[in-house]
């Protein structure tokens, strides 16, 4: 039996529900980056990175290619970077009706 396209969907966004997951592909959408620059970039262990790649890689959303001893990463369509600039627009969008109903708590008496 085929998984529903809503299932499907929820299995996406759990899987990029990490913060070293999103902050990978944050910076890989500047083009792609060996793992030690990833590393300068994310405070996180090594080895934390590494399983975090993994995941991502394994997905499909980012790819891997290897130039002698360094791996390198990268987006695997443009659509994840679209996907993440409109991830922003929304919390942008939330942010601010939430600073408006902070704005208008303080403004009242009490």
């Amino acid at each position: 039996m085929p998984v529903p396209l809503y299932q499907a969907k929820a299995d996406f966004f759990r899987m990029l529900g990490h913060p070293v997951r999103i902050r990978v592909l944050e910076l890989l959408q500047d083009g792609p980056k060996a793992v030690r620059d990833l590393l300068v970039e994310i405070d996180v262990e090594a080895s934390n990175l590494s399983a975090q790649l993994a995941v991502l890689r394994r997905s499909g959303i980012v790819t891997a290619t290897r130039e002698g001893s360094t791996v390198v990463y990268a987006l695997a369509g443009g659509d994840v970077a679209e996907l993440l600039r409109a991830a922003r627009r929304i919390l942008t969008e939330l942010l601010a009706g939430q600073n408006e109903l902070l704005l208008q708590l303080r403004a009242e008496p009490v």
